[in-house]
């Protein structure tokens, strides 16, 4: 039989540059991938670098056609899913001026406040433009200076030079759109963060005129605007030629991560929400309007379902604890993996966790684990929280240390899924859980008796970003419509709520204090 069309899915994360192939139906064959390093300054600097992205690209495409050329060769559109709210000064050219100004980068900060301050103010900035923002865009800049609106600041002040040569400013998403069309766009979520946009149309984003003179920036270093599903053009003679594909492929503009994994979740219909567990996390789930809730840093925001928006609430860290364990706490060869070594070979950093977490009881042996390790965002939009261990004792073991760390990550969602609940208007009873961390089977029970919900788990929950790019793809192209989604989602495993979940109600009244009581130390720390 002839393989189906297919479409190369490109997943650009914070950890590296991933593809897959994707068919209509969402099988994904295929799946490849390179690491591209991070690298974290002084002073809250996070940098990448944007051609090792294109050059990772052409790898993992060519890994793709050796493996599946079939597959490969049934390629008719390309659609990417990227980490969010980078920044790339592009020149005249489209070559990049600077790194990537990674989404984790807070140098930008004082600049933020400098551009937006006034009186009265919140954190630093004029509570009239806030109040303009949130009427417009349904958001604000973060004062963590975490988003492309300090970051283009970032480079005007610091770097004059490079300003001057700055012919557009990108986000990641559309730097590899430029780098395989030759086309400058941003997406409706892409240009979220840039807080230059009037958001109250679902199907008319656009720029506000008011907020690009009060940016800061040159309004014409803002690409054009176009909706996630849009074909944006054909491969470029020199992409074809660096991908080794046919300049015949059409590119569809894609989305940002969040935007994606909602969409390969399979959670379209409204207030159908799920769990995203990567670097970061978040609860998401498309809703009918337009709303803010300023108090826990929640809204709906511009997607690629062209008449919804997309309700994010985000977590800072949660899959980066895991790397932070699996690089400075738990070695493949650690003696505690049921009496045993575990080598590489015999399975993922995951399968090594879930022989160690049902090992201990819940609630850690009175462990407790502030995931914290680069800031907050929601409920609590702080960027000096830290991460740390509460009532370890001399009896504490690494084990009781792990599963406090699987736990604190847990505790810290329940806290954000209350404003979820009220967000949406009435309590979450069963949520789609998807990511790579997803993979631990013991993490996704954890979640189910902390939250009290039913877990869903993706069938195949690494590749939801590629799934639901290459179903943006695949809808941009007109080979299915949003409303197929749900009936081609998967889920493998059902997680109930079990008998720890009385503990945990217990351990998270102590959680949610210690933030009010930590705050005000963090703040001392980092002044």
């Amino acid at each position: 039989m002839a393989t189906p069309p297919q479409v190369l899915a490109i997943d650009l994360g914070t950890s590296g540059m991933k593809a897959a192939l994707v068919a209509v139906d969402g099988t994904v064959t295929g799946w490849a991938e390179r690491p591209v390093p991070l690298r974290v300054l002084p002073g809250g600097g996070a940098e990448q670098d944007p051609v090792a992205w294109w050059d990772a690209l052409a790898e993992v495409v060519a890994d793709l056609g050796r493996d599946f050329p079939e597959h490969l060769r049934a390629v008719t559109t390309i659609c990417s899913s990227t980490q969010g709210e980078g920044t790339i000064a592009v020149d005249a050219n489209g070559e990049p001026l600077t790194q990537c100004i990674s989404w984790l980068d807070m140098r930008g900060a004082d600049h933020l406040r400098k551009q937006f301050g006034g009186f009265p103010s919140y954190q630093g900035i004029s509570v009239f433009k806030i109040a303009r923002w949130l009427r417009l865009t349904g958001g604000m800049p973060s004062v963590t200076g975490k988003d492309p609106a300090a970051h283009m600041l970032l480079v005007r002040d610091e770097m004059p030079d490079v300003y001057a040569r700055t012919k557009t400013f990108l986000n990641v998403l559309d730097w590899i759109n430029l780098k395989l069309t030759g086309r400058t766009v941003a997406t409706v979520d892409s240009i979220l963060t840039s807080w230059v946009t009037d958001n109250r149309k679902a199907d008319g984003i656009r720029y506000a005129p008011s907020l690009v003179a009060a940016s800061g920036i040159d309004a014409d270093k803002f690409p054009p605007i176009v909706k996630c599903t849009e074909v944006i053009g054909t491969l470029a003679p020199s992409a074809a030629d660096h991908l080794g594909l046919p300049a015949s492929v059409q590119v569809v503009a894609g989305a940002i991560d969040n935007t994606a994994a909602a969409i390969g979740a399979g959670t379209v219909r409204d207030n159908e929400p799920h769990l995203y567990l990567g670097t970061s996390s978040w609860i998401a789930a498309h809703v009918p309007a337009k709303k803010t809730d300023v108090g826990s840093g929640i809204a709906s925001i511009p997607c690629a379902l062209p008449d919804r928006y997309l309700m994010t609430a985000l977590q800072a860290t949660a899959g980066a604890n895991l790397t932070w364990l699996r690089d400075k706490i738990v070695e493949y060869d650690d003696p505690l993996l049921s009496g045993r070594r575990l080598t590489r070979d015999e399975g993922t950093i995951f399968d090594a966790f879930d022989k160690i977490i049902p090992m201990v009881p819940a609630g850690a042996d009175g462990v407790l684990y502030m995931p914290w390790l680069y800031g907050e965002r929601a409920p609590v939009d702080d960027p000096n929280l830290r991460a740390g261990f509460l009532n370890i004792s001399l009896e504490t073991s690494r084990s009781d240390m792990l599963r406090a760390v699987f736990e604190g990550v847990a505790l810290n969602t329940r806290w954000m899924a209350k404003s979820v609940d009220r967000f949406l208007g009435a309590p979450v009873t069963s949520m789609v859980i998807t990511g790579g961390a997803a993979r631990s089977s013991s993490w996704c029970q954890i979640f189910a008796d902390v939250l009290g919900m039913e877990i869903r788990r993706d069938t195949n929950p690494v590749a939801v970003n590629a799934r639901g790019a290459g179903w943006i793809g695949a809808v941009g192209a007109g080979m299915i419509e949003f409303s197929d989604i749900p009936a081609l989602a998967r889920n493998d495993d059902v997680f109930q709520p079990g008998e720890d979940r009385a503990k945990y109600d217990d351990i998270y009244d102590i959680y949610t204090s210690l933030h009010k009581q930590l705050a005000p130390i963090y703040k001392k720390l980092h002044s």
